[in-house]
Protein backbone atom coordinates (compact mmCIF):
# COMPACT_ATOMS: atom_id res chain seq x y z
CA UNK A 1 0.00 0.00 0.00
CA UNK A 2 1.38 3.41 -0.94
CA UNK A 3 1.33 5.25 2.40
CA UNK A 4 2.55 8.53 0.87
CA UNK A 5 -0.31 8.57 -1.65
CA UNK A 6 -2.83 7.73 1.09
CA UNK A 7 -1.50 10.45 3.37
CA UNK A 8 -1.78 13.00 0.58
CA UNK A 9 -5.35 11.87 -0.13
CA UNK A 10 -6.32 12.10 3.58
CA UNK A 11 -4.81 15.56 3.92
CA UNK A 12 -6.41 16.92 0.73
CA UNK A 13 -9.79 15.53 1.82
CA UNK A 14 -9.39 17.08 5.27
CA UNK A 15 -10.10 13.70 6.84
CA UNK A 16 -7.21 13.78 9.35
CA UNK A 17 -4.87 16.52 10.49
CA UNK A 18 -1.10 16.23 10.16
CA UNK A 19 -0.64 15.54 13.88
CA UNK A 20 -2.94 12.51 13.74
CA UNK A 21 -1.23 11.25 10.60
CA UNK A 22 2.20 11.62 12.19
CA UNK A 23 1.01 9.63 15.19
CA UNK A 24 -0.46 6.92 12.95
CA UNK A 25 2.75 6.65 10.92
CA UNK A 26 4.86 6.31 14.07
CA UNK A 27 2.46 3.72 15.46
CA UNK A 28 2.53 1.76 12.18
CA UNK A 29 6.32 1.78 11.88
CA UNK A 30 6.73 0.52 15.43
CA UNK A 31 4.34 -2.37 14.74
CA UNK A 32 5.13 -3.00 11.07
CA UNK A 33 1.69 -1.94 9.89
CA UNK A 34 0.79 0.19 6.91
CA UNK A 35 -0.85 3.57 7.37
CA UNK A 36 -4.42 2.34 6.82
CA UNK A 37 -4.03 -0.48 9.34
CA UNK A 38 -2.54 1.92 11.90
CA UNK A 39 -5.39 4.42 11.44
CA UNK A 40 -7.97 1.68 11.94
CA UNK A 41 -6.27 0.18 14.97
CA UNK A 42 -6.08 3.59 16.59
CA UNK A 43 -9.73 4.30 15.86
CA UNK A 44 -8.98 7.55 14.06
CA UNK A 45 -11.52 7.00 11.25
CA UNK A 46 -14.45 4.70 10.44
CA UNK A 47 -13.25 1.84 8.23
CA UNK A 48 -15.66 2.51 5.35
CA UNK A 49 -14.70 6.18 5.07
CA UNK A 50 -11.00 5.36 5.22
CA UNK A 51 -11.14 2.72 2.47
CA UNK A 52 -13.02 5.05 0.15
CA UNK A 53 -9.98 7.32 0.35
CA UNK A 54 -7.55 4.38 0.04
CA UNK A 55 -9.35 3.42 -3.17
CA UNK A 56 -9.09 6.98 -4.50
CA UNK A 57 -5.39 7.15 -3.62
CA UNK A 58 -4.74 3.98 -5.67
CA UNK A 59 -7.18 4.85 -8.47
CA UNK A 60 -9.41 1.85 -7.77
CA UNK A 61 -13.17 1.50 -7.64
CA UNK A 62 -14.69 1.24 -4.16
CA UNK A 63 -17.22 -1.42 -3.19
CA UNK A 64 -18.83 -2.46 0.09
CA UNK A 65 -19.97 -6.10 -0.30
CA UNK A 66 -20.86 -6.67 3.36
CA UNK A 67 -24.57 -5.95 3.01
CA UNK A 68 -24.92 -6.24 -0.77
CA UNK A 69 -26.76 -9.17 -2.44
CA UNK A 70 -24.54 -10.69 -5.10
CA UNK A 71 -26.16 -13.04 -7.67
CA UNK A 72 -25.16 -16.68 -7.13
CA UNK A 73 -24.24 -16.98 -10.80
CA UNK A 74 -21.61 -14.30 -10.27
CA UNK A 75 -20.25 -16.03 -7.15
CA UNK A 76 -19.96 -19.28 -9.12
CA UNK A 77 -17.64 -17.63 -11.67
CA UNK A 78 -14.73 -18.09 -9.23
CA UNK A 79 -14.21 -21.47 -7.52
CA UNK A 80 -14.54 -21.14 -3.72
CA UNK A 81 -11.03 -22.50 -3.09
CA UNK A 82 -9.50 -19.92 -5.45
CA UNK A 83 -11.57 -17.09 -3.99
CA UNK A 84 -10.60 -17.97 -0.41
CA UNK A 85 -6.95 -18.52 -1.27
CA UNK A 86 -6.67 -15.14 -2.95
CA UNK A 87 -9.06 -13.23 -0.71
CA UNK A 88 -11.04 -12.02 -3.71
CA UNK A 89 -14.82 -11.93 -4.17
CA UNK A 90 -16.65 -11.39 -7.49
CA UNK A 91 -19.04 -8.47 -6.97
CA UNK A 92 -20.11 -7.21 -10.39
CA UNK A 93 -19.80 -7.75 -14.13
CA UNK A 94 -19.94 -4.88 -16.61
CA UNK A 95 -19.20 -4.99 -20.33
CA UNK A 96 -17.66 -8.41 -20.05
CA UNK A 97 -15.31 -7.33 -17.24
CA UNK A 98 -15.55 -9.16 -13.92
CA UNK A 99 -14.88 -6.98 -10.86
CA UNK A 100 -13.26 -8.68 -7.89
CA UNK A 101 -13.33 -7.16 -4.40
CA UNK A 102 -10.01 -7.20 -2.55
CA UNK A 103 -9.06 -5.52 0.73
CA UNK A 104 -5.50 -4.44 -0.09
CA UNK A 105 -4.47 -2.42 -3.18
CA UNK A 106 -1.17 -4.33 -3.24
CA UNK A 107 -3.06 -7.56 -3.97
CA UNK A 108 -3.91 -6.64 -7.56
CA UNK A 109 -1.39 -9.30 -8.64
CA UNK A 110 -4.07 -11.94 -7.92
CA UNK A 111 -5.97 -10.65 -10.94
CA UNK A 112 -3.55 -12.40 -13.31
CA UNK A 113 -4.17 -15.88 -11.95
CA UNK A 114 -7.89 -15.35 -11.42
CA UNK A 115 -8.26 -13.92 -14.93
CA UNK A 116 -6.88 -17.18 -16.24
CA UNK A 117 -9.29 -19.17 -14.03
CA UNK A 118 -12.43 -17.31 -15.13
CA UNK A 119 -11.28 -17.08 -18.73
CA UNK A 120 -11.84 -13.36 -19.18
CA UNK A 121 -10.84 -9.84 -18.14
CA UNK A 122 -10.91 -9.05 -14.43
CA UNK A 123 -10.43 -5.77 -12.53
CA UNK A 124 -10.00 -4.98 -8.86
CA UNK A 125 -12.38 -3.07 -6.60
CA UNK A 126 -11.26 -2.14 -3.09
CA UNK A 127 -13.46 -3.20 -0.17
CA UNK A 128 -13.18 -2.52 3.60
CA UNK A 129 -11.46 -5.58 5.14
CA UNK A 130 -14.20 -6.36 7.64
CA UNK A 131 -16.91 -5.98 5.01
CA UNK A 132 -15.08 -8.32 2.62
CA UNK A 133 -14.52 -10.89 5.39
CA UNK A 134 -18.24 -10.81 6.22
CA UNK A 135 -19.21 -11.35 2.57
CA UNK A 136 -16.71 -14.19 2.12
CA UNK A 137 -18.17 -15.89 5.17
CA UNK A 138 -21.69 -15.49 3.81
CA UNK A 139 -21.03 -16.76 0.29
CA UNK A 140 -18.29 -19.34 0.83
CA UNK A 141 -19.07 -20.50 4.37
CA UNK A 142 -15.55 -19.75 5.57
CA UNK A 143 -14.24 -16.48 6.82
CA UNK A 144 -11.22 -14.61 5.63
CA UNK A 145 -9.80 -12.61 8.55
CA UNK A 146 -9.23 -8.97 7.87
CA UNK A 147 -5.43 -8.90 7.56
CA UNK A 148 -3.51 -6.96 10.14
CA UNK A 149 -6.59 -5.70 11.97
CA UNK A 150 -6.52 -6.45 15.68
CA UNK A 151 -9.31 -3.97 16.29
CA UNK A 152 -12.97 -4.35 16.97
CA UNK A 153 -15.43 -2.65 14.70
CA UNK A 154 -16.07 1.04 15.34
CA UNK A 155 -18.69 1.54 18.02
CA UNK A 156 -21.69 3.78 17.55
CA UNK A 157 -19.83 6.57 19.32
CA UNK A 158 -16.98 6.45 16.77
CA UNK A 159 -19.08 6.35 13.59
CA UNK A 160 -19.51 9.51 11.58
CA UNK A 161 -17.92 11.53 8.85
CA UNK A 162 -15.61 13.54 11.09
CA UNK A 163 -14.47 10.92 13.63
CA UNK A 164 -16.32 12.19 16.73
CA UNK A 165 -13.58 11.11 19.18
CA UNK A 166 -11.06 13.29 17.37
CA UNK A 167 -13.46 16.21 17.47
CA UNK A 168 -14.24 15.57 21.14
CA UNK A 169 -10.54 15.66 22.07
CA UNK A 170 -9.98 18.82 20.02
CA UNK A 171 -13.01 20.55 21.53
CA UNK A 172 -12.14 19.53 25.09
CA UNK A 173 -8.63 20.98 24.85
CA UNK A 174 -9.81 24.15 23.10
CA UNK A 175 -12.57 24.66 25.70
CA UNK A 176 -9.95 24.26 28.44
CA UNK A 177 -7.78 26.94 26.83
CA UNK A 178 -10.76 29.26 26.47
CA UNK A 179 -11.56 28.73 30.15
CA UNK A 180 -7.91 29.48 31.12
CA UNK A 181 -7.64 26.00 32.66
CA UNK A 182 -4.28 24.71 33.83
CA UNK A 183 -5.34 21.04 33.89
CA UNK A 184 -7.91 18.71 32.34
CA UNK A 185 -9.05 15.76 34.48
CA UNK A 186 -10.74 12.80 32.74
CA UNK A 187 -12.14 10.46 35.38
CA UNK A 188 -14.11 7.23 34.78
CA UNK A 189 -16.84 6.14 37.19
CA UNK A 190 -19.24 3.22 37.18
CA UNK A 191 -21.86 4.85 34.99
CA UNK A 192 -20.22 7.94 33.49
CA UNK A 193 -17.02 9.67 32.44
CA UNK A 194 -16.42 12.97 34.22
CA UNK A 195 -14.37 15.82 32.73
CA UNK A 196 -13.16 18.60 35.01
CA UNK A 197 -11.02 21.68 34.39
CA UNK A 198 -8.75 23.21 37.01
CA UNK A 199 -9.34 26.94 36.66
CA UNK A 200 -7.36 29.32 38.86
CA UNK A 201 -6.41 26.36 41.04
CA UNK A 202 -9.97 25.10 41.64
CA UNK A 203 -11.57 22.10 39.90
CA UNK A 204 -14.83 22.60 38.05
CA UNK A 205 -16.90 19.90 36.35
CA UNK A 206 -17.52 20.82 32.71
CA UNK A 207 -18.85 17.63 31.09
CA UNK A 208 -20.25 14.20 31.81
CA UNK A 209 -20.02 11.61 29.02
CA UNK A 210 -21.40 8.07 28.63
CA UNK A 211 -19.13 5.45 30.20
CA UNK A 212 -18.69 3.85 26.75
CA UNK A 213 -16.58 6.83 25.63
CA UNK A 214 -13.85 6.14 28.21
CA UNK A 215 -11.95 3.58 26.12
CA UNK A 216 -11.92 5.44 22.77
CA UNK A 217 -11.21 8.81 24.41
CA UNK A 218 -8.28 7.65 26.53
CA UNK A 219 -6.90 5.58 23.63
CA UNK A 220 -6.94 8.63 21.37
CA UNK A 221 -5.14 10.71 24.00
CA UNK A 222 -2.60 7.92 24.56
CA UNK A 223 -1.81 7.91 20.87
CA UNK A 224 -1.28 11.67 20.88
CA UNK A 225 1.04 11.30 23.89
CA UNK A 226 2.97 8.40 22.29
CA UNK A 227 1.94 6.04 25.09
CA UNK A 228 1.26 2.29 24.92
CA UNK A 229 -2.47 1.88 24.25
CA UNK A 230 -2.31 -1.83 25.12
CA UNK A 231 -0.93 -1.17 28.62
CA UNK A 232 -3.82 -0.57 31.02
CA UNK A 233 -2.31 -1.85 34.27
CA UNK A 234 0.56 0.56 34.89
CA UNK A 235 0.80 4.35 35.24
CA UNK A 236 2.17 6.13 32.18
CA UNK A 237 3.42 9.65 31.45
CA UNK A 238 3.83 11.39 28.13
CA UNK A 239 3.63 14.70 26.28
CA UNK A 240 1.29 15.97 23.60
CA UNK A 241 2.37 18.80 21.28
CA UNK A 242 -0.81 20.65 20.41
CA UNK A 243 -1.63 23.70 18.32
CA UNK A 244 -4.83 25.60 18.92
CA UNK A 245 -5.99 29.12 18.14
CA UNK A 246 -2.61 29.97 16.63
CA UNK A 247 -0.69 29.00 19.79
CA UNK A 248 1.68 26.11 20.50
CA UNK A 249 0.62 24.24 23.62
CA UNK A 250 2.62 21.54 25.40
CA UNK A 251 0.47 19.07 27.29
CA UNK A 252 1.89 16.83 30.01
CA UNK A 253 -0.24 13.70 30.20
CA UNK A 254 -0.44 11.34 33.17
CA UNK A 255 -2.37 8.04 33.19
CA UNK A 256 -3.34 6.26 36.41
CA UNK A 257 -5.21 2.90 36.41
CA UNK A 258 -8.22 2.77 38.73
CA UNK A 259 -11.02 0.38 39.61
CA UNK A 260 -13.28 1.83 36.88
CA UNK A 261 -10.56 2.22 34.25
CA UNK A 262 -7.76 4.64 33.53
CA UNK A 263 -8.04 8.24 34.67
CA UNK A 264 -6.02 10.89 32.88
CA UNK A 265 -4.75 14.31 33.88
CA UNK A 266 -3.37 16.72 31.30
CA UNK A 267 -1.37 19.77 32.37
CA UNK A 268 -1.64 22.53 29.76
CA UNK A 269 1.58 24.48 29.30
CA UNK A 270 0.99 27.56 27.20
CA UNK A 271 4.46 28.53 25.99
CA UNK A 272 3.49 32.15 25.52
CA UNK A 273 1.03 32.89 28.31
CA UNK A 274 2.98 31.28 31.15
CA UNK A 275 6.31 33.06 30.71
CA UNK A 276 5.45 36.03 32.89
CA UNK A 277 7.45 38.72 34.66
CA UNK A 278 7.91 39.13 38.39
CA UNK A 279 5.46 42.04 38.28
CA UNK A 280 2.79 39.84 36.73
CA UNK A 281 3.39 37.31 39.51
CA UNK A 282 2.41 39.92 42.07
CA UNK A 283 5.89 40.10 43.58
CA UNK A 284 6.24 43.71 44.75
CA UNK A 285 7.45 45.88 47.61
CA UNK A 286 10.45 45.37 49.87
CA UNK A 287 10.65 41.60 49.31
CA UNK A 288 10.87 42.18 45.57
CA UNK A 289 13.82 44.55 46.01
CA UNK A 290 15.59 42.04 48.26
CA UNK A 291 14.84 39.22 45.80
CA UNK A 292 16.40 41.12 42.90
CA UNK A 293 19.55 41.77 44.94
CA UNK A 294 19.78 38.11 45.98
CA UNK A 295 19.52 36.66 42.48
CA UNK A 296 22.44 38.81 41.37
CA UNK A 297 24.82 37.30 43.90
CA UNK A 298 27.71 35.34 42.37
CA UNK A 299 27.17 32.12 44.32
CA UNK A 300 24.97 30.27 46.77
CA UNK A 301 21.63 28.46 46.59
CA UNK A 302 18.27 30.15 46.14
CA UNK A 303 15.35 27.83 46.86
CA UNK A 304 11.67 28.27 45.96
CA UNK A 305 9.29 26.09 47.97
CA UNK A 306 5.62 25.25 47.91
CA UNK A 307 3.21 22.49 46.91
CA UNK A 308 2.59 21.30 43.35
CA UNK A 309 0.93 24.00 41.26
CA UNK A 310 2.04 26.94 43.43
CA UNK A 311 4.01 28.60 40.62
CA UNK A 312 7.57 27.70 41.74
CA UNK A 313 8.87 27.01 38.22
CA UNK A 314 7.22 30.15 36.88
CA UNK A 315 9.02 32.25 39.50
CA UNK A 316 12.39 30.70 38.68
CA UNK A 317 11.86 31.22 34.95
CA UNK A 318 11.06 34.88 35.64
CA UNK A 319 14.34 35.18 37.57
CA UNK A 320 16.32 33.46 34.80
CA UNK A 321 14.85 35.73 32.15
CA UNK A 322 15.99 38.71 34.20
CA UNK A 323 19.52 37.28 34.49
CA UNK A 324 19.80 36.01 30.91
CA UNK A 325 22.50 38.13 29.31
CA UNK A 326 25.20 37.38 26.76
CA UNK A 327 27.94 37.58 29.41
CA UNK A 328 26.62 34.74 31.61
CA UNK A 329 26.22 31.02 30.93
CA UNK A 330 23.01 29.48 32.30
CA UNK A 331 22.34 25.72 32.28
CA UNK A 332 19.18 24.02 33.53
CA UNK A 333 18.30 20.42 34.41
CA UNK A 334 14.54 19.95 34.23
CA UNK A 335 11.97 17.17 34.36
CA UNK A 336 10.41 18.01 32.00
CA UNK A 337 11.62 21.12 30.16
CA UNK A 338 8.37 23.06 30.38
CA UNK A 339 9.23 26.24 28.47
CA UNK A 340 12.08 26.87 26.09
CA UNK A 341 14.10 29.97 26.87
CA UNK A 342 16.27 31.53 24.17
CA UNK A 343 19.93 31.81 25.14
CA UNK A 344 19.74 29.25 27.97
CA UNK A 345 21.11 25.69 27.78
CA UNK A 346 18.28 23.42 28.93
CA UNK A 347 18.75 19.70 29.64
CA UNK A 348 15.90 17.17 29.91
CA UNK A 349 16.00 14.49 32.64
CA UNK A 350 15.64 10.99 31.13
CA UNK A 351 15.28 8.40 33.88
CA UNK A 352 15.04 5.50 31.40
CA UNK A 353 18.70 5.94 30.46
CA UNK A 354 19.92 6.93 33.92
CA UNK A 355 20.09 10.64 33.11
CA UNK A 356 18.75 11.99 36.40
CA UNK A 357 19.24 15.33 38.16
CA UNK A 358 22.42 14.29 39.97
CA UNK A 359 24.10 12.97 36.82
CA UNK A 360 23.21 16.07 34.78
CA UNK A 361 24.37 18.30 37.61
CA UNK A 362 27.80 16.63 37.73
CA UNK A 363 28.16 16.97 33.96
CA UNK A 364 27.03 20.59 33.79
CA UNK A 365 29.66 21.68 36.30
CA UNK A 366 32.27 20.77 33.68
CA UNK A 367 30.56 23.22 31.30
CA UNK A 368 31.71 26.19 33.45
CA UNK A 369 28.29 27.79 33.97
CA UNK A 370 27.67 30.94 36.01
CA UNK A 371 24.09 30.03 36.91
CA UNK A 372 22.52 26.61 37.36
CA UNK A 373 18.83 25.71 37.64
CA UNK A 374 17.98 22.28 39.06
CA UNK A 375 14.28 21.69 38.47
CA UNK A 376 13.77 20.01 41.84
CA UNK A 377 15.90 18.69 44.69
CA UNK A 378 14.42 15.25 45.26
CA UNK A 379 17.15 13.38 47.13
CA UNK A 380 20.25 13.82 49.23
CA UNK A 381 22.64 13.14 46.35
CA UNK A 382 21.21 15.93 44.21
CA UNK A 383 21.13 18.26 47.22
CA UNK A 384 24.79 17.63 48.06
CA UNK A 385 25.98 18.19 44.48
CA UNK A 386 23.94 21.42 44.28
CA UNK A 387 25.46 22.61 47.55
CA UNK A 388 28.99 21.77 46.42
CA UNK A 389 28.31 23.76 43.24
CA UNK A 390 27.13 26.72 45.31
CA UNK A 391 30.23 26.55 47.52
CA UNK A 392 32.55 26.51 44.50
CA UNK A 393 31.36 29.73 42.92
CA UNK A 394 28.05 28.95 41.17
CA UNK A 395 24.63 30.51 41.68
CA UNK A 396 22.14 27.65 41.99
CA UNK A 397 18.36 27.90 41.73
CA UNK A 398 16.08 25.01 42.64
CA UNK A 399 12.70 24.04 44.09
CA UNK A 400 11.68 21.97 47.09
CA UNK A 401 8.31 20.66 48.26
CA UNK A 402 7.78 22.15 51.73
CA UNK A 403 4.94 24.15 53.26
CA UNK A 404 6.95 27.21 54.25
CA UNK A 405 10.41 28.72 53.94
CA UNK A 406 11.94 27.63 57.26
CA UNK A 407 10.85 24.00 56.79
CA UNK A 408 13.17 23.77 53.78
CA UNK A 409 16.22 23.92 56.06
CA UNK A 410 15.06 20.90 58.06
CA UNK A 411 14.04 19.10 54.88
CA UNK A 412 17.57 19.32 53.44
CA UNK A 413 19.06 18.00 56.67
CA UNK A 414 16.49 15.15 56.66
CA UNK A 415 17.75 14.25 53.18
CA UNK A 416 21.17 13.61 54.69
CA UNK A 417 22.91 16.90 53.94
CA UNK A 418 25.24 17.93 56.78
CA UNK A 419 23.90 20.94 58.74
CA UNK A 420 27.09 22.99 58.27
CA UNK A 421 26.75 22.61 54.47
CA UNK A 422 23.13 23.77 54.58
CA UNK A 423 23.93 26.80 56.74
CA UNK A 424 26.93 27.77 54.58
CA UNK A 425 25.36 27.42 51.12
CA UNK A 426 21.75 28.63 51.35
CA UNK A 427 21.35 32.33 50.54
CA UNK A 428 17.56 32.60 50.70
CA UNK A 429 14.35 30.58 50.56
CA UNK A 430 11.16 31.84 48.95
CA UNK A 431 7.90 30.12 49.88
CA UNK A 432 4.90 30.92 47.72
CA UNK A 433 1.25 30.19 46.97
CA UNK A 434 -1.13 31.27 44.24
CA UNK A 435 -4.37 32.98 45.28
CA UNK A 436 -7.29 33.83 43.03
CA UNK A 437 -7.78 37.49 42.21
CA UNK A 438 -11.21 39.05 42.62
CA UNK A 439 -13.06 39.66 39.38
CA UNK A 440 -12.79 43.39 38.68
CA UNK A 441 -16.21 43.36 37.02
CA UNK A 442 -18.20 42.15 40.01
CA UNK A 443 -16.18 42.31 43.24
CA UNK A 444 -18.37 43.56 46.05
CA UNK A 445 -17.36 46.00 48.79
CA UNK A 446 -18.36 45.02 52.33
CA UNK A 447 -17.42 45.52 55.96
CA UNK A 448 -15.55 42.53 57.37
CA UNK A 449 -16.29 41.37 60.91
CA UNK A 450 -13.52 41.40 63.54
CA UNK A 451 -13.42 37.58 63.50
CA UNK A 452 -12.88 37.54 59.73
CA UNK A 453 -10.05 40.05 60.05
CA UNK A 454 -8.38 38.16 62.87
CA UNK A 455 -8.51 34.93 60.80
CA UNK A 456 -5.79 36.39 58.57
CA UNK A 457 -3.98 38.29 61.31
CA UNK A 458 -5.55 41.72 60.77
CA UNK A 459 -7.01 44.11 63.34
CA UNK A 460 -9.71 46.72 62.66
CA UNK A 461 -7.27 49.61 63.11
CA UNK A 462 -5.00 48.15 60.40
CA UNK A 463 -7.87 48.32 57.91
CA UNK A 464 -8.56 51.97 58.62
CA UNK A 465 -10.55 53.57 55.82
CA UNK A 466 -9.58 50.94 53.23
CA UNK A 467 -12.36 49.16 51.37
CA UNK A 468 -12.39 45.38 51.55
CA UNK A 469 -13.99 43.24 48.86
CA UNK A 470 -15.50 39.79 48.52
CA UNK A 471 -16.43 37.58 45.58
CA UNK A 472 -19.82 37.92 43.98
CA UNK A 473 -19.93 36.30 40.51
CA UNK A 474 -20.87 37.45 37.01
CA UNK A 475 -20.70 36.33 33.38
CA UNK A 476 -17.14 37.62 33.00
CA UNK A 477 -15.80 35.24 35.68
CA UNK A 478 -18.16 32.34 35.08
CA UNK A 479 -20.11 33.06 38.24
CA UNK A 480 -17.25 32.27 40.65
CA UNK A 481 -16.25 35.83 41.55
CA UNK A 482 -12.57 35.34 40.73
CA UNK A 483 -10.54 35.69 37.56
CA UNK A 484 -6.80 35.11 37.33
CA UNK A 485 -4.25 34.42 40.05
CA UNK A 486 -1.48 36.23 41.86
CA UNK A 487 1.31 35.06 44.13
CA UNK A 488 1.75 35.54 47.84
CA UNK A 489 5.30 35.19 49.08
CA UNK A 490 7.43 34.55 52.16
CA UNK A 491 11.10 35.40 51.74
CA UNK A 492 13.58 34.05 54.29
CA UNK A 493 17.02 35.65 53.92
CA UNK A 494 19.80 33.81 55.72
CA UNK A 495 21.72 35.96 58.19
CA UNK A 496 24.44 34.96 60.66
CA UNK A 497 21.95 34.10 63.41
CA UNK A 498 19.80 31.88 61.19
CA UNK A 499 22.94 30.16 59.86
CA UNK A 500 24.06 29.45 63.41
CA UNK A 501 20.60 28.16 64.38
CA UNK A 502 20.59 25.90 61.32
CA UNK A 503 24.05 24.57 62.14
CA UNK A 504 22.87 23.72 65.67
CA UNK A 505 19.71 22.13 64.21
CA UNK A 506 17.41 24.23 66.35
CA UNK A 507 13.63 23.60 65.95
CA UNK A 508 11.99 25.00 62.83
CA UNK A 509 9.46 26.98 64.86
CA UNK A 510 12.26 28.72 66.78
CA UNK A 511 14.00 29.71 63.53
CA UNK A 512 10.65 30.90 62.16
CA UNK A 513 9.92 32.96 65.27
CA UNK A 514 13.30 34.69 65.02
CA UNK A 515 12.87 35.31 61.26
CA UNK A 516 9.51 37.00 61.85
CA UNK A 517 10.39 39.02 64.94
CA UNK A 518 14.01 39.98 64.33
CA UNK A 519 14.83 39.40 60.66
CA UNK A 520 11.74 41.16 59.32
CA UNK A 521 10.33 38.21 57.38
CA UNK A 522 6.83 38.72 56.01
CA UNK A 523 4.91 35.43 56.25
CA UNK A 524 2.58 34.07 53.61
CA UNK A 525 -0.35 35.11 55.79
CA UNK A 526 0.93 38.66 56.18
CA UNK A 527 1.57 39.01 52.45
CA UNK A 528 -1.92 37.66 51.81
CA UNK A 529 -3.34 40.24 54.22
CA UNK A 530 -1.53 42.97 52.27
CA UNK A 531 -3.24 41.82 49.08
CA UNK A 532 -6.61 41.80 50.86
CA UNK A 533 -6.06 45.40 51.98
CA UNK A 534 -5.07 46.30 48.41
CA UNK A 535 -8.43 44.94 47.15
CA UNK A 536 -6.81 42.25 45.02
CA UNK A 537 -8.26 39.20 46.74
CA UNK A 538 -10.61 38.20 49.55
CA UNK A 539 -10.18 37.09 53.14
CA UNK A 540 -11.95 33.84 52.26
CA UNK A 541 -9.40 33.10 49.53
CA UNK A 542 -6.39 33.72 51.79
CA UNK A 543 -7.97 31.50 54.44
CA UNK A 544 -8.47 28.77 51.81
CA UNK A 545 -4.90 28.82 50.52
CA UNK A 546 -2.74 29.48 53.59
CA UNK A 547 -2.64 26.85 56.34
CA UNK A 548 -3.55 28.37 59.68
CA UNK A 549 -1.31 27.14 62.45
Amino acid sequence: MNDAALRQQLESAGALDSSSLDQAESFGKARRKNLAEAILELGLMPERDLYKLVASAHKLSFVDPGKAKIPQALIDRVPAAQALQNGALPVAEKGGVLYLAIDDPDKTFVLDSLGFVVGGEVRAALAPPSSLAEAMQRYYGSGVAAPGLGRAQPSAEEEGDDAPIIRLVQKTIEDALDARASDIHIEPFESRLRVRFRIDGVLKEVASHPRTLQGPLVSRLKILASLDIAEKRKPQDGRIPFRAKGRDIDIRASILPGNHGESMVMRLLDKEASLVSLDALGFTGHDREVFERLIKRPNGIFLVTGPTGSGKTTTLYAALRQLNNSDVKIITAEDPVEYHLTGINQCQVRHNIGLDFSRILRAMLRQAPNIILVGEIRDGETAEIAIQAALTGHLVFSTLHTNDSTSALARLIDMGVKPFLVSASIQAILAQRLVRKLCVSCKEAYEASPSELSSIGLASDQVGDRTLYRARGCDACGGVGYRGRSGIFELLVMDDTIREMTFRQEPTMKIRSYAESSAGMYTLLKDGARKVLAGETSIEEIFRVVAMG
